[in-house]
């Protein structure tokens, strides 16, 4: 486990190219104006001008640059050099003002420095990262006191539920063993990946939660919510670009949003 950097970052580092390819993120959309960051997001961060922001795990850094574009002051942390590379490449032909450092997140306060307004953590980040007490303990780190951290994330219930519809529990919530996997495909595509290996961990909310009180954090707010952001079991429907369960099934969370000051 002590390699799980390494493999990661190789498996990081060969999405990019495909990523920036894809419909997904569609890049030349963004180029173009659009919008990646989600309406609930843009509703709970509220007015972000001529705010300090550190995203932690942005990827190439959309959005990194949709926040600038809303009139932060951005800067964007990734494990992947690759990826790095791409969001300055992107903010350059856009011409738009953000700063991007290659790093692991825990050592984001090394080398971003501190006194931000806001750490922003968008979705699918924590599965990578081993260590909620440390995390938190960064996040606290990079704020100023009243600073808060945004995280939207993935909630744990979905990953217990089985692949197929989603209708019955089919793995331990509590199992907090590292999981190695070797899957062939990114989330974009099918294109065949050559580093295919990753190595993911599971948290519980609770474990988030006191991760982030324990660092001398304040949770405002905890929002559950009944949809996602692909189909990521077979009877999901989709409404516009987010995906619940039919109308008739009971509802489960799929999503969870958390606001928390920094004391």
């Amino acid at each position: 486990m002590t390699d799980y950097l390494a493999v990661n970052r190789a498996n990081w580092d060969e999405r990019v190219g495909i990523h920036l390819g894809s419909d997904f993120y569609d890049v030349e959309g963004f180029k173009a104006g659009g919008q990646p960051l989600r309406p609930f997001e843009l509703a709970e961060m509220g007015d972000v001008r001529g705010r300090r922001l550190i995203h932690l795990q942005c990827h190439f850094g959309l959005d990194t640059m949709a926040w600038a574009r809303l009139g932060a002051e951005v800067t964007g942390v990734d494990l992947s050099g690759k990826a790095v590379e791409a969001a300055r490449a992107i903010a350059a032909e856009c011409g738009i003002e953000a700063r991007f450092l290659e790093a692991d997140v825990y050592d984001a306060a090394e080398v971003a420095g501190d006194g931000y307004d806001i750490v922003y953590t968008g979705i699918g980040a924590l599965v990578w990262l081993p260590d909620m007490v440390r995390w938190a303990q960064v996040v606290a780190s990079l704020l100023k006191p009243g600073g808060f951290l945004y995280l939207a994330e993935f909630h744990p219930f979905g990953d217990i539920l089985d692949f197929e519809d989603g209708s019955r529990v089919a793995f331990d919530y509590f199992d907090r063993r590292p999981q190695v996997e070797d899957y062939p495909h990114t989330y974009t595509g099918t294109e065949v990946l050559r580093n295919a290996t990753s190595v993911q961990f599971a948290h519980g909310l609770g474990e988030i939660v006191t991760a982030l009180a324990g660092a001398g954090m304040r949770v405002e707010f905890l929002h559950e919510h009944d949809f996602t952001l692909f189909p990521r079991f077979e009877s999901l429907e989709r409404h516009g670009g987010l995906y619940r369960f039919p109308e008739g099934r009971p509802g489960v969370p799929l999503l969870y949003s958390l606001r928390a000051a920094r004391m």
